[in-house]
């Protein structure tokens, strides 16, 4: 009898860890769970809500739509002229990302796998960029584009999304290539590379995890900017989305549905270009737990 209540006590003791790390996982999942519902209520709402008339938005904000209706987009992207803001945004957005990535991949490349005098300074210099509120540069900015005769064109919106992404760039690319070995580039050197063949052949493919994040991040903040666009852009022809769905809103304050339909194409694109990246981004996160 001593015996046998000693291995149930023992069991008994053996399980309690387990039982504990079961709770802590369905705790974990439980607000996850609350959070992923939190999150994501507002947009199944939105969405949900751009297929009802205002009729049916005014008694039923909350249900299903009884008829789907999908003149609300049709409305939203022709008499909202959200194609021309569509455009532009992807235009602008795109090539401000691939000026600020590869230009930050060029001096996470040289601060990363080189040393020189000054190195941290400039390394400082550069990352205190991301200290630096971008709407107080408004004025100051709208000043330079107007003597430099840029106002109006996309390039006064390019040049500022460049400058105040490459910050968070340039400190990405470079934390990530500081963990490589420098064996990689000696037996490149070895073999005749030179120093853009060592970084366009073998540095960016390696960081591509750190690139998709770092594109992401780009993309999404040239996508919502608001204030510069505002500001530097009168033209209606070269207005972004966000500029025009507040213009589109104003118009349409009674019409809620098609402003939800509006919002609704502006949010496709974002959820696309994450799913896209997003194995690299996670592989990009988990690679930078086990470097770091």
């Amino acid at each position: 009898m001593q015996t046998r209540k000693r291995q149930m006590d023992h069991s008994t003791t053996i399980n309690i860890p387990g039982i504990k790390k079961r709770g802590r996982r369905t705790l974990i999942y439980l607000i996850l769970l609350l959070f992923s519902i939190v999150n994501g209520y507002p947009i199944i709402w939105m969405v949900m809500n751009s297929f009802k008339s205002s009729q049916e938005f005014s008694l039923n904000p909350f249900g299903l739509p009884i008829d789907w209706i999908f003149t609300n987009f049709r409305e939203a992207w022709f008499t909202a002229n959200i194609g021309t803001f569509f455009f532009n945004s992807i235009f602008i957005g795109l090539t401000a990302v691939l000026i600020a990535v590869i230009t930050g991949g060029l001096a996470a490349f040289f601060l990363s796998r080189f040393d020189f005098k000054g190195k941290k300074y400039l390394y400082g210099f550069l990352v205190v960029g991301l200290l630096i509120p971008i709407h107080s540069t408004l004025v100051p900015m709208y000043i330079l584009m107007q003597n430099l005769g840029m106002l109006n064109t996309y390039w006064a919106l390019i040049f500022p999304y460049v400058a105040f992404n490459l910050p968070i760039t340039i400190f990405l690319l470079t934390s990530f290539m500081s963990t490589f070995p420098k064996e990689i580039e000696e037996s490149a050197i070895m073999d005749g590379a030179g120093v853009f063949r060592i970084f366009w052949s073998i540095m960016l493919p390696m960081t591509k995890p750190a690139i998709a994040t770092a594109v992401v991040i780009n993309f999404i903040n040239n996508w919502n900017e608001f204030a510069f666009a505002l500001v530097l852009i009168s033209d209606e022809a070269l207005q972004t989305l966000p500029l025009g769905l507040a213009n589109f809103a104003g118009a349409y304050t009674t019409n809620y549905p098609a402003q939800m339909a509006g919002l609704t194409i502006v949010l496709i694109p974002t959820i696309i270009f994450y799913l896209v990246m997003e194995k690299q981004i996670v592989e990009g996160m988990t690679q930078g737990a086990v470097k770091g």
